[in-house]
């Protein structure tokens, strides 16, 4: 899909999440349906498989979000998936949320963790990476277990590194 299609999504439907006041709600939502395809071959391979018919496609995201989410965050995932661009719910979803942040004066961080954080520690890790940046912070937490322990927080174009991993490597290449 163009830059210009994607922005045209991401346009349309940050307008529609607005008029229904639930722009931050559709932000995460739209997380949770990335990370859902993300983790499931199956799920990821259906919903961008223009060979199946649109129908099929969107039924497969009622199912997945039903009960779960605003219907906003429903239509506006079936609308994407029927259009043919399954494959770019990530980019949309990135956008949206980078858009919708930068509007309140606001970075997004992204931050991959093995284990899901407490309320307590993503208080204390959103605190840390407002000093660390100097900027405000929208917190997104995605529980990645090749991490092994410790987090990777990616804000902008800079990465934090401190998985387990990461120090092993470190030691690793000293020895």
């Amino acid at each position: 899909m163009s830059q210009a299609t994607i922005d045209t999504y991401v346009a349309s439907i940050t307008a529609i999440a607005e008029a229904d006041g639930v722009l931050s709600q559709l932000v995460g939502e739209f997380a949770a349906v990335v990370r859902a395809i993300d983790n499931s071959d199956d799920l990821r391979n259906k919903l961008s498989d223009e060979l199946l018919p649109i129908s099929v496609r969107q039924n497969i995201v009622e199912k997945l979000l039903d009960g779960k989410g605003h219907r906003v965050t429903a239509q506006c995932v079936a609308l994407v998936v029927g259009a043919g661009h399954g494959r770019d719910l990530r980019t949309i979803a990135e956008k949206i949320s980078t858009n919708s942040a930068h509007a309140h004066g606001r970075e997004v961080a992204e931050v991959r963790t093995a284990v899901a954080l407490s309320d307590d520690q993503t208080k204390r890790l959103t605190e840390a990476l407002t000093k660390a940046t100097g900027s405000q912070i929208n917190l997104t937490v995605i529980i990645d277990p090749s991490v092994v322990g410790g987090i990777v927080a990616t804000v902008g174009d800079k990465v934090i590194d401190g998985s387990i991993r990461n120090s092993l490597d470190q030691l690793k290449s000293r020895l």
